[in-house]
């Protein structure tokens, strides 16, 4: 497995898109409703549009009429990292993928969704790829709640 930590913001911005670097290495967000899988039903497992990392399944993810994809739980406790974000005057929960630790989007709690979570991840589509095939019930497992103990145990203050 490459070290993704160890590769330099020149070979980033060839790696990616402009649009993409922007957002996966700098933090911008792309506009609602215009992101390629904002909409998408299609089944399959969202990959690290930067070095590939499962993060989450079809099956996690919801209609949050927000304008960007959005899912109730990554695919595993260790698929993303979970950072406070104290930008824009406000408090958010940037959430980054573990692997390379690009920027993906924020989460959020409470909003009252009718999801086994009660969060809801909203990511950039271009911060994704979609790897489309079947998503089992062993692959889904439903363990949400174990997944968010374990996130919240990880959570990093970049206050």
């Amino acid at each position: 497995m490459a070290k993704f930590t160890m590769i330099s913001d020149t070979e980033w911005r060839e790696r990616l898109k402009e649009n993409e670097y922007l957002v996966l290495r700098h933090g911008a967000t792309e506009a609602p409703h215009v992101g390629e899988y904002t909409n998408t039903t299609t089944e399959g497992v969202y990959r690290c549009k930067a070095c590939g990392a499962e993060l989450f399944r079809s099956t996690e993810k919801f209609d949050a009429h927000c304008g960007w994809p959005s899912f109730f739980s990554p695919l595993a406790g260790d698929s993303v990292i979970e950072i406070d974000d104290y930008s824009l005057g406000m408090h958010r929960i940037e959430v980054r993928c573990a692997t390379c630790e690009s920027h993906l989007g924020h989460v959020f709690e409470g909003e009252g969704f009718d999801t086994p979570t009660d969060q809801r991840y909203c990511i950039n589509s271009i911060a994704l790829d979609l790897e489309e095939r079947p998503v089992s019930d062993e692959e889904s497992d439903g363990g949400q709640e174990q997944a968010s103990q374990e996130r919240e145990s990880s959570r990093v203050s970049a206050s």
